[in-house]
């Protein structure tokens, strides 16, 4: 078996931030919006847009051993920044 084994400490919370979401799944911080926008990843309970997200330790293991989904979300991730970064070609500079 050739699969990323992750182990949590006696004392992890069942409910982590994104912060701590980030850093089971290897992406970070900032990326966890766009994978809830993308649909990969789920926050617990149904929070307002504004409001913190929390996700379930024991999802984002599973998550973390798929490499499909791992393929997905590089994906998603990646295409949000070419997006982004795409309307700054488009921009013109005026020297003068």
């Amino acid at each position: 078996m050739n699969g990323i084994t992750i182990t949590v400490e006696p004392g992890t919370p069942a409910r982590v931030d994104a912060a701590r979401a980030a850093k089971y799944l290897g992406v970070n911080a900032h990326d966890i919006p766009t994978l809830c926008r993308a649909r990969l990843l789920k926050p617990l309970g149904s929070p307002a847009p504004s409001a913190p997200k929390y996700f379930a330790t024991c999802e984002l293991i599973r998550l973390a051993n798929d490499v499909a989904w791992l393929d997905k979300a590089t994906r998603a991730i990646t295409q949000f920044w070419r997006n982004k970064n795409g309307h700054r070609a488009d921009r013109e500079y005026d020297v003068n």
